[in-house]
């Protein structure tokens, strides 16, 4: 089995607080396709932002991760369940599921071990729905700035799995059938500079920087972003949502 990668558990309360939130009608998508998901299984659930949404329209939500920081961080609600376990062994019990979600996460899996657990535990015709977003985009000034620091300042500090994002997930494997009719969804957030910066510095890519260098890459890029960025300015940001969801 692939080695299991946890490059957030050093900034767990970063990520915590300035990763971007889901839009309602990605919820609403996912609800749309089934009368009722009495049990969801949120993989790789990171602050439990998914689970805690899951959770207002499921009897149960279990919640898994191998991050015990990032569980600490997580949102809690009484019906929500969270185990520190990796997405390809858990002890969910078998033919229990009728909801998978996996958010910007099954790309770091084992994915033929993955998708054999996900068989395991899945009721028949459960639904599983994963989904990724890349770069925002912030404005004209702003966004070659942060295009240069994803793409130059960060080249060889990003994981291979990155490119599973980079290719908006259509190069992962997926054996279900597909669901192909999907609403185009986005993240939309209202963000100052320093929401950017605390965003940026939950990058896995930062942390790998950092522990090589001794020295945040960020100091290179601040200024230039302050620079473009309007003192007191708030922008309307955009996250492009890519998703693939298929019936078990």
């Amino acid at each position: 089995m692939k080695a299991a990668k946890d490059n957030f558990s050093a900034q767990a309360a970063l990520y915590a607080k300035f990763r971007p939130v889901y839009p309602d009608a990605l919820y609403d998508f996912i609800f749309s396709l089934k009368p009722h998901y009495a049990n969801a299984w949120d993989c790789g659930t990171g602050n439990g932002q998914v689970a805690a949404k899951l959770a207002e329209r499921c009897h149960l939500v279990y919640a898994t991760d191998i991050s015990q920081q990032q569980l600490d961080n997580a949102i809690q609600k009484d019906n929500i369940h969270y185990l520190h376990a990796r997405a390809e062994a858990t002890n969910l019990p078998e033919n229990s599921i009728d909801l998978v979600t996996v958010a910007q996460a099954i790309h770091w899996f084992d994915f033929d071990a993955f998708y054999r657990e996900v068989y395991r535990i899945a009721k028949p015709e459960a639904i599983i729905a994963v989904w990724c977003y890349n770069l925002p985009r912030i404005s004209p000034e702003v966004n070659p700035i942060l295009g240069d620091f994803y793409h130059n300042v960060l080249d060889g500090y990003w994981d291979a799995e990155r490119n599973y994002i980079d290719e908006n997930y259509t190069t992962i494997p997926f054996p279900f059938t597909e669901i192909e009719e999907k609403p185009e969804l986005t993240i939309t957030a209202t963000w100052t500079i320093d929401n950017l910066l605390g965003y940026l510095n939950s990058w896995s890519a930062v942390q790998h920087y950092i522990q090589k260098n001794g020295y945040s890459p960020l100091e290179r890029v601040t200024e230039k972003f302050k620079k473009a960025w309007p003192d007191g300015r708030t922008y309307d940001v955009q996250f492009p949502i890519a998703m693939r969801v298929g019936q078990i």
